[in-house]
Parts: C-alpha cells; sequence; structure tokens
C-alpha cells in the first residue's frame, strides 16, 4: 500500500509531499524537506483497522466559500473551495487568559505575554458567520484560554441560543465551575454541555502536565452537575504515553458510575510541537488504533476493537433525513482515520454493553443505505420507505443481548425520530448512552491533507475565516492571535487590574 499526499515540514511548515505506506503492521507518513531533511512518523498504529475503516469513507461537499484558492491547502483557510465538509462543531477562542498557568501551555496570555480577546460584538458576527454557512452550523463550542475568566460567557451562551444554534458547549479546565451558583448561571442562560479537561483518577497526570492536583476539583464539578441537575457533561482527557494511558479504563469505569451526568469520554492523544526526535516520536506517539487496544485490555474485553465505528460511519444517515425533508442537513463527513467512538449502556449491575453487542450495526447502516436509493419518488412514496425501516428495524435487534434497564421500545422510537429530522430525540437517544471516543488531531510530524480538507470541527476568527481545527492549530493560530491580540499589560491597565488577574483561589 502506498498514497501521495502533501504534508508540512515540522520545522520550517512548508508544504512538502508525502507518502503514506504500511511497514510492519502499521501505517507509516514519509516526507522530506529540503532544507530540513526526512521525517517518519506513525500515521496510524495498525494497518488492518486502517484498510478497515477505509470502507467508511464520505466525501462531503460544501456550498459556501470564504476565502479563493491561492496558495494551496492548507494554507488558504477558509473555507475555501478546496474544503469539503460543513462546520459540524464550531470553536471560538473567546479569551487567551486563563486561571491555570500550566506547565505543557505556552499560548495563554500570561506566557505569550498578549491578550487575545474578541469583543462581544466581533463575536456575534463570528457566530453569524457560522449561521449563513449551509446548512447552519449546529453546534458551539465556547474556547480559550479559560472562556470562564469572561464576565459576559452567560451572555454569549444567551445569544448563541438566540440565534439557533441548537448545541453550545463550553470547553473548560473546570476551577470556576465548584462555584455551584455560576454553574447554575450557564445552565440557566442555555448550555448544552461542559466539556471537561479530565486527564485521570490519580494526582500524576495533573501533576506532569497541569501543576496542581486538579483531581478533587473535577470530581467536585461532576458532584455540583447532580445537584444543579446538569446532566450533561463530556470528560476530555489528553493520553500521554507513560503518564495516564494506564488509567484509560478507570477515567470509563468512573463515567459509567456517574452516567446521570456524564454523557460520554473524548479522549485526545497528545500532539507534538517543536523540535522532536524521531525515537521520542515513534515511542510516543498513541494513534487511534492505541488507544482502542487501551480501552480493550483496560475493560476486560467488555469493550473492544469490533464496537468501533469512524465518524464518517453514520454519514448516511443524514443523507437519508435529507432526502426525507427536502432540506440540506450536517454530515458526519470527517475523514474516516480522524476519529472513532462507540455507545454503550451501563446495565444495572453496572456492566458496560456496547450497542453493538445487541443491535447489528452493520444491517442497520446498509439499510439505510439501500433505503437512500429508493427515496425521492413522492411524499407517500417516502413515507412508505420510512414505514419499511420500522419494519425491518426490530429484525436488527438481539433482546436476548440488550440490556435489562434499556427500553428496546423507547430506543427504537428515538431511532424512527431521528430519521424524520427531530433534533430532541437525538439528543434524547444520547441520554440513554455513554459515548467513548477518540479524536487524533494532528500536528506538523502526521500533518495530511486529504484529512484536513475533509475537517468537519473548524474555528471562527475574527476576520470572517472558517478554518478547520488541525490547519488552526498547526499554522493559523500565531497569526490570527497576532493579529487580534493587545500587550498584556495594556489590557491590564484598560481593564484596571493587577497581575494574577485571571487566578482563582483553589
Amino acid at each position: 500500500m502506498e498514497k501521495k499526499t502533501l504534508s508540512l515540514c515540522p520545522i520550517c511548515l512548508k508544504r512538502i509531499p508525502a507518502t503514506i505506506v504500511e511497514e510492519d503492521g502499521k501505517i507509516i507518513i514519509k516526507k522530506t524537506c529540503p532544507e530540513h531533511g526526512e521525517f517518519k512518523d506513525i500515521y496510524w498504529g495498525d494497518a488492518n483497522l486502517y484498510k478497515k475503516f477505509e470502507k467508511y469513507e464520505f466525501v462531503g461537499k460544501i456550498s459556501i466559500t470564504n476565502t479563493k484558492i491561492k496558495n494551496g491547502c492548507p494554507l488558504d483557510c477558509g473555507l475555501c473551495p478546496n474544503h469539503k465538509s460543513t462546520t459540524i462543531l464550531a470553536n471560538i477562542d473567546i479569551t487567551n487568559r486563563c486561571n491555570l498557568n500550566c506547565p505543557i501551555c505556552f499560548a495563554n496570555a500570561n506566557k505569550s505575554g498578549k491578550v487575545y480577546e474578541p469583543s462581544f460584538e466581533e463575536i456575534k458576527r463570528m457566530m453569524e458567520n457560522l449561521r449563513r454557512e449551509i446548512p447552519p452550523t449546529p453546534a458551539i463550542q465556547f474556547a480559550g484560554g479559560e472562556p470562564t475568566v469572561r464576565g459576559d460567557l452567560p451572555e454569549l451562551i444567551k445569544l448563541a441560543n438566540e440565534m439557533g444554534f441548537l448545541h453550545i458547549q463550553l470547553a473548560t479546565n473546570g476551577i470556576k465551575l465548584k462555584n455551584i451558583n455560576y454553574l447554575k448561571k450557564l445552565k440557566e442562560a442555555g448550555l448544552s454541555t461542559i466539556y471537561l479537561q479530565f486527564d485521570g483518577l490519580s494526582e500524576r497526570p495533573y501533576l506532569i502536565a497541569r501543576g496542581k492536583n486538579l483531581l478533587p476539583i473535577k470530581q467536585k464539578v461532576i458532584e455540583n452537575c447532580k445537584k444543579v441537575g446538569f446532566d450533561s457533561v463530556v470528560l476530555v482527557p489528553t493520553l500521554v504515553r507513560g503518564v495516564n494511558d494506564g488509567e484509560v479504563g478507570d477515567i470509563i469505569r468512573y463515567a459509567a458510575e456517574n452516567v446521570n451526568v456524564i454523557r460520554g469520554i473524548n479522549f485526545q492523544p497528545v500532539s507534538f510541537t517543536g523540535r522532536v526526535d524521531e525515537k521520542t516520536l515513534l515511542e510516543g506517539r498513541i494513534t487511534i488504533p492505541d488507544f482502542i487496544k487501551l480501552v480493550e485490555e483496560q475493560t476486560g474485553g467488555d469493550i473492544s476493537e469490533e464496537d468501533f465505528y469512524p465518524v464518517p460511519s453514520v454519514a448516511p444517515i443524514s443523507v437519508l433525513v435529507e432526502k426525507l425533508t427536502g432540506e440540506k442537513k450536517p454530515t458526519l463527513s470527517a475523514h474516516q482515520h480522524c476519529g472513532t467512538s462507540t455507545y454503550v449502556f451501563v446495565d444495572e449491575d453496572g456492566k458496560l454493553i456496547p450497542l453493538t453487542r445487541f443491535i447489528d450495526v452493520e444491517g442497520f447502516l446498509e439499510l439505510i443505505k439501500e433505503k437512500i436509493e429508493e427515496l425521492g419518488r413522492s411524499k407517500m412514496h417516502d413515507v412508505k420507505v420510512l414505514g419499511e425501516i420500522a419494519i425491518k428495524l426490530p429484525s436488527l435487534i438481539d433482546l436476548n443481548k440488550a440490556p435489562k434497564s434499556v427500553n428496546i421500545k423507547k430506543i427504537i422510537d428515538l431511532i424512527l425520530s431521528v430519521l424524520k429530522s427531530d433534533y430532541d430525540a437525538l439528543a434524547e437517544l444520547h441520554y440513554h448512552m455513554l459515548m467513548i471516543s477518540c479524536m487524533h488531531f494532528m500536528d506538523p510530524y502526521n500533518f495530511d491533507v486529504r484529512r484536513v480538507q475533509r475537517c468537519c470541527i473548524h474555528y471562527a476568527t475574527p476576520d470572517n475565516r472558517i478554518i478547520p481545527f488541525c490547519s488552526y492549530n498547526t499554522l493559523h493560530r500565531q497569526e490570527v492571535e497576532d493579529k487580534f491580540s493587545i500587550p498584556l499589560e495594556e489590557w491590564r491597565k484598560i481593564h484596571k487590574i493587577g497581575g494574577d488577574d485571571d487566578r482563582d483561589d483553589y
């Protein structure tokens, strides 16, 4: 196997040709910079799983672009006409200030000496830009820095609701959420999900990555959520080999024990920046197949490789809904090697039962693809097709293997409602399950232009651009923040604040 693509030199960040090949059961990316020499990295840790995920490829298309093709991907972001996926989740960094000073961070205001903090009106214009997409961006995440250091965060959440975003998410370290009244305020403003930085169930990963043991604060946030009835938290562990890769199973079990408020875990293998020698890179790299093996090993096989599917595997469902409704729908057309997930039910005795163990997922996806071809003749015929799906669906479920705690009829009804474009039904369906996922964001060493062109997680910027996640963090962040930042000391004078202005007493 050999594929040609474009990548980046990890040193000068220039576009260079790259080759993706199979070696010793792994998928490797190789490239040569005329100035800085050869580079080699692990693209995917398991060649067989790489090939298995290939069959779920789904290439989308976009209708609205903000930039022109000039220098080639990923330099023309965006979105430029080379891009293939609309925005599913938009990130807006509302500040680079933070109430932590993590050893691994180099971009916060205290480290960089400058403050990037778009005004309320600038953020409003960014959100308007996102809602102009076809289809309009459905989900938004306020990020940073630490977004809770902004005093107007509740008002921004309220504005996002008014503008029609279906899902509003907050990426946070959780420190300020130990204040239960503040948490209530965010809930009342309309916050959908807390995307909680969560590196493990022991002190060590926090001491290494954050400089302090923040575990008690994370646990306090979960308890506060239970008290106020905020029931949508996603844990976000940054996976680092030798630091917390041995805690994957513990994190999953913790989520299962608190499934009344924790809806999912999104594991994110660490990215590499700056100069990294090849030995360190090859030994430290955690890819999606490595993550899946960690899950299987640390759950004793309760969750295994066969339970995981790539992100675009569900794209045909969006296509079917589009055809049924005649309206353009958000489609998860990400690259098949960008991310993976599974859904599990937590049974009455605490046992984890993946959805795939009692529902024939492959059969369901084939049914959807088959019915897509039959749609569009007439509205009456489309209703008939939906009825045929409803009749077939129960035969794809093995009731003997289903969790005792699950109301199967309810699940079937929700699935059928989702196919009728009922977003509330989709949200409720998620509330019955625990999502376990992994997103492997790229860095300059494993960067693949083909992947970034299919990205559906984007950043909105004050200059009216919408930039794919990996190209933003690898190439464009510095440029955007330099353009729209002011010196830290100037910001402090304007706001009449002394040093350590963002620190909380924790």
